[in-house]
């Protein structure tokens, strides 16, 4: 091997690498390049197309490679992934290593890449120092220039600095870099995303003075409305430079001027700041401040802000505050985690029209540019370091019980002392690259990697190096009870996924915490996104308002994973993995392409900035609660006032000066409109931006609510959307009966009754033919992401695969000329006993129309049920959807809160949720009626109570069936699902069990519907 082999040696994490310092562009004079870093004429960027070689093992690379000439690749773009270049494959995999576990030895066959760029380098005499910056390699990689070795370094998702001053020549210039897919790091780089390599973010050269400034920590100290700022300096060589510090407020007053000199032997500067502005997510008030010296300026943005546990509490400036927030990989399905600007920008977009406030960077560092993102639109940052290591809880094990697991995780990385250094640091890189914005709240360790010596050792670093901040690590909770471990540094419990019983127990039941402090309860990762989810969203916003030491959490997460290609998004398992994790990538709450999904909805509304706490209807006077922590809602929003009556708006109405409602606080506001009288009302109002901020335009809606007017004040005298009473006087229908059918016949339709089914199997009105199959009894859904756990519960129980046996069926004429046909029914599966024991009552009305009461008992020894209704399959052409009840989102027990009562329409293939992995969607919750046409033909569904119904054009076995949804084969008819409920959709996939109360799992229950063939008029 022609290398030395630094990327199986853990004592030689890095070589000749500078010191970590702080992100910062460099320039000549005055100027704010921190994101526009081109327009520096200190930064020069080698980002662009380069020649790249690949080979499948390091071992096979040409003699001397990194002399010029040597590699014959192709022009690839940098940064990138070499997986997007076509080369390698793409993994995608979770917890488990993808090579044999045997640290710190990688496999032989450890595929590499081979970068050369010339450029083109001319000294500056004000600048003669050269420093070459990569943001993100991943896992390791060598540097030559000119064919000479100028150093190595790991960790992947964080800045390599090398001083390249005397490996330049003036001209032209050779950069030389080896990439290879593993190194003896990428057993702490274990994190759940799709694995891919290269050069994946901005490479670029620092031109600087000899004596100039090498870092800084501003750190404020907040003392009643004015703040103590120490800015904590380090110098290039021996001397100093002779030095100016000037600070602007957020509209570019000059507030402080202050200068040191050589003589200075103090390496900190303080300094107060009168009358601050205080940085918030919500008020991102931001302070530059401009380090001069004679030959170079240092421009950064600064927030005066303090964070800290209180008695078990989380404040920020004072405040207690909730995060409702999301963790966010880099991702991208055509560039990977090649991420840049325009594409976090959209991300952090999204993100404040849908009410985030917070940020986990899981599991690593983003590159460092975004950070002044984060300040600006005003985003709480949990800054992780990169460090995950799950796969050692992967080992094998003679006994795989919960003790075996705790204490074989720990013991090879987390609490070997030959990994403390590897630990720290990846936390160094971390904190010192991100220590001077203000969004960072919180430094993490790291993720899923137990816990030990190697974490006390980072957590006590972390906490000397910045008093400023909060240290979490969720993985502190898995140790072995072997020893005392110390967690003195540990500012907050954190979990994953809790179920609720165990957040409401940590709370009421403080001697049953595994740690004596009172901490914060920090949700680090819950209601997981996968698919159709998440379901609870609404459940866990109750326990974070319900406990002031509840302090909130993070979403997992925030996209899902996948790589595009012509036939649509691939996930796990689709690139021929040896080993993999299928479509556990795909968890997010948005698309690969950044398009919502019913659950970032959901999430908005969930976290709107105001609620309706209660409403006075005699008075008019709506009490409204403001959820948000450090602005009055009278300076943030206005009203949009409708008034609901049968799902129609009958009044609308714009509030543009609210009184003052405090932040925690409550008021009540003047409802002045009419409200409507008879049917089912709602007063909705609508919270509208009141003025642009970072990210989002004035009259921007941050969320709704409606309330429910009691019967009392809208004098309920009818159903929303009541059937009118069968017409009278036609003539009495004809019964036609054999052993199996009954056919119903009437003047203008004739229906077929299967007796061996217990539904219709044929309805004809004026001449057209509405099914195409017979109607089903249906209790199956196509599963869910979330349901993927009691999927196998109800497999087992049979529910995929029912059938019909009918005891008895009765066919009569009533004395008004219409129809009945009573039958007694189960359904059950193949060597299984009954399920439900149904008695159906079918009255076909002279006019057509068809009333069906449905009584249904439950063998309760089954679990609980996906679904209970009816399943029609319609005329294809049956293509137009109208509804009265929730929408337009799909909407279920449990998720409904992006939602509202109002009529509906829409097609039945526009109204399709493409979840990348095909499962139930598009269902609609609290309907009082529906309507599919096409054609000349109709049909409406109605029913006194509440009843949910989905319109699709794919069969529920097709969508159980398929892995992708491009793969998916429309039916040959429309699927009308008429459900009397279904159970709800929950985070299972990851998080606890579905709740109890949303459990379809009635022991008896009745249902009637009225179905009426033909063209009605709602």
């Amino acid at each position: 091997m022609q290398i030395p082999g630094y990327f199986e040696d853990m004592n030689h994490l890095h070589v000749n690498t500078e010191p970590d310092r702080a992100y910062y562009i460099p320039a000549s004079g005055r100027g704010c390049y921190f994101l526009d870093r081109e327009k520096s004429d200190r930064f020069f960027l080698l980002s662009g197309i380069w020649k790249f070689e690949y080979f499948e093992s390091v071992y096979d690379l040409p003699e001397n490679f990194w002399n010029e000439g040597v590699i014959r690749g192709k022009e690839a773009e940098v940064p990138a992934v070499w997986q997007s270049y076509g080369e390698d494959e793409n993994q995608y995999i979770n917890t488990r290593y993808p090579f044999p576990f045997d640290p710190p030895f990688v496999p032989r066959e450890n595929p590499c890449g081979l970068y050369e760029r010339s450029f083109e380098y001319k000294s500056c005499p004000d600048a003669p120092e050269a420093f070459l910056n990569f943001e993100g390699v991943d896992s390791c990689f060598y540097v030559w220039i000119n064919g000479t070795f100028v150093g190595y370094s790991q960790v992947s998702h964080s800045t390599s600095e090398f001083h390249i001053t005397r490996y330049l020549k003036e001209g032209d210039n050779r950069l030389t870099v080896l990439v290879l897919k593993w190194c003896d790091g990428s057993y702490l780089e274990d994190q759940d995303k799709f694995r891919m390599s290269g050069i994946f973010r901005d490479v670029y050269v620092l031109k600087r003075p000899k004596e100039a400034v090498r870092d800084y920590f501003i750190r404020p100290y907040i003392q009643g409305n004015s703040a103590e700022i120490s800015v904590e300096l380090s110098f290039y060589g021996a001397n100093r430079p002779e030095g100016l510090i000037r600070v602007l407020d957020p509209d570019g007053e000059v507030v402080l001027e202050q200068n040191w000199s050589r003589e200075t032997e103090e390496d900190r500067i303080c300094f107060c700041l009168e009358n601050c502005r205080f940085w918030n997510a919500e008020t991102p008030w931001l302070y530059t401040i401009e380090l001069q010296t004679e030959k170079e300026w240092i421009t950064d943005r600064f927030g005066v802000r303090e964070i800290y546990v209180d008695n078990g509490v989380l404040f920020i400036n004072k405040t207690a505050v909730k995060f409702h927030g999301v963790n966010r990989h880099d991702s991208d399905p055509v560039t990977g985690f090649a991420i840049n600007r325009q594409q976090m920008e959209t991300d952090l977009r999204l993100m404040k029209e849908h009410n985030v406030n917070a940020i986990r960077t899981s599991h690593y560092p983003n590159s460092p540019q975004y950070y002044h993102l984060f300040d600006e639109m005003g985003f709480y940052v949990m800054d992780e370091a990169d460090n995950e290591s799950h796969g050692t809880d992967k080992v094998f094990k003679k006994v795989d019980d919960w003790d075996t697991h705790v204490r074989q995780w720990n013991r090879w990385i987390a609490d070997n002392p030959a990994y403390t250094e590897a630990v720290l640091d990846r936390t160094r890189r971390c904190v010192e690259r991100d220590k001077n914005h203000a969004s960072v709240l919180i430094w993490s360790m790291g993720n899923e990697s137990a816990y030990g010596c190697a974490f006390e050792a980072a957590m006590a670093w972390t906490k000397e190096r910045d008093d400023t901040r909060l240290c979490h690590y969720e993985g502190a909770r898995y140790v072995p009870d072997v020893k005392k471990y110390d967690f003195s540094s540990m500012d907050m419990y954190s979990r994953m996924y809790p179920d609720q019983e165990e957040i409401c127990r940590y709370f009421e039941e403080p001697d049953s915490r595994i740690f004596s402090e009172n901490l914060p309860f920090m949700m680090c990762e819950y209601c997981h996104a996968m698919g159709n989810g998440p379901g609870d969203m609404e459940d866990y916003f109750e326990l974070i308002h319900r406990y002031d030491g509840m302090c909130g959490g993070f979403i997992w997460e925030w996209c899902d994973h996948a790589v595009k290609t012509k036939e649509g998004f691939l996930y796990g398992g689709d690139h021929g993995e040896e080993l993999h994790d299928g479509n556990f990538c795909v968890d997010g709450l948005v698309s690969p392409d950044r398009i919502p999904h019913p659950g970032l909805r959901e999430f908005k509304n969930v976290y709107r900035p105001a609620r309706i706490q209660s409403v006075d209807w005699e008075k008019g006077l709506v009490v409204l609660k403001n959820h948000m922590d450090f602005t009055d809602l009278k300076d943030y929003v206005y009203l949009k006032w409708e008034a609901v009556q049968d799902g129609k708006i009958v009044e609308t109405g714009i509030q543009k000066e609210l009184p003052s409602v405090p932040p925690h606080g409550s008021a009540a506001v003047q409802y002045t409109g009419r409200l409507p009288e008879g049917g089912r009302c709602f007063l909705r109002v609508r919270y509208l931006l009141r003025y642009p901020v970072s990210g989002l335009k004035e009259g921007w809606e941050l969320g709704f609510d409606e309330a429910e007017l009691p019967e009392a004040v809208s004098e309920k005298t009818e159903i929303c959307g009541k059937e009118k009473l069968p017409e009278t006087g036609r003539a009495a229908l004809i019964l036609d009966q054999t052993e199996r059918r009954i056919t119903v016949t009437g003047k203008d339709f004739t229906y077929v009754y299967d007796t061996f089914l217990g539904v219709f199997s044929e309805i004809k009105k004026g001449e057209k033919e509405y099914l195409t199959h017979p109607m089903e009894y249906n209790i199956w859904r196509a599963p869910a992401d979330n349901d993927r756990r009691i999927r196998l519960e109800w497999e087992r129980a049979g529910y995929d695969r029912t059938r019909v046996r009918t005891y008895s069926t009765e066919a009569h004429l009533l004395k008004d000329g219409s129809a009945e046909l009573v039958t007694e029914l189960s359904l059950s599966a193949v060597h299984i006993q009954r399920i439900l024991n149904i008695k159906s009552r079918w009255q076909i009305h002279t006019d057509g129309q068809i009333r069906v009461e449905l009584n249904v008992k439950k063998d309760m020894e089954f679990p609980f049920l996906p679904r209970f209704g009816l399943r029609l399959f319609l005329d294809k052409s049956f293509c137009q959807v109208r509804y009265c009840g929730m929408g337009p989102e799909e909407s279920y027990p449990d998720k409904h809160r992006a939602s509202w009562h109002g009529i509906f329409e829409g097609n039945v293939r526009t109204m399709h949720r493409p979840y990348l992995k095909p499962q139930e969607y598009g269902a609609h919750w609290d309907c009082s009626w529906c309507s599919l046409s096409g054609e000349e033909m109709g049909l409406k569904v109605t029913s006194g109570e509440a009843f949910m119904f989905q319109a699709c054009t794919y069969t529920q076995e097709e969508l159980s069936g398929k892995a992708h949804d491009f793969e998916l084969e429309e039916a040959d008819s429309t699927i009308l699902c008429l459900d009397h409920s279904q159970s709800g959709i929950g985070s299972g996939s990851c998080g606890p069990q579905l709740l109890e109360k949303y459990q379809f799992n009635e022991p008896e229950f009745s249902r009637t519907w009225i179905i009426t063939p033909g063209r009605t008029e709602e």
